[in-house]
């Protein structure tokens, strides 16, 4: 997923339990988003999920195929993007 795409996606999801991740190579994450990195040199963008189980996951912009929202109301909103 481009970095715009997923960091516009990610930023209202700040904090909030119950999102997904999904990466492009079938890689399933749910927990809280934790973290964003954008603007760190020689880094790639990323953002860090903690799993209900306490294990923190980092996951670069350019691995998510998907983001769902199991928060959502009316049920689930996912955002989905292509892996460059």
């Amino acid at each position: 997923m481009e970095v715009t795409k997923a960091l516009a996606s990610l930023q209202p999801l700040y904090g909030k339990d119950n999102v997904e991740i999904v990466t492009a190579d079938g890689q399933r994450v749910r927990g809280v988003v934790r973290s964003m990195k954008m603007t760190q040199a020689l880094t790639k963008p990323s953002v860090k999920i903690e799993r209900a189980d306490g294990e923190i996951v980092k996951i670069t912009f350019d691995l998510i195929a998907q983001i769902i929202d199991h928060n959502a109301e009316g049920g689930e909103q996912s955002v989905e993007g292509s892996s460059q």
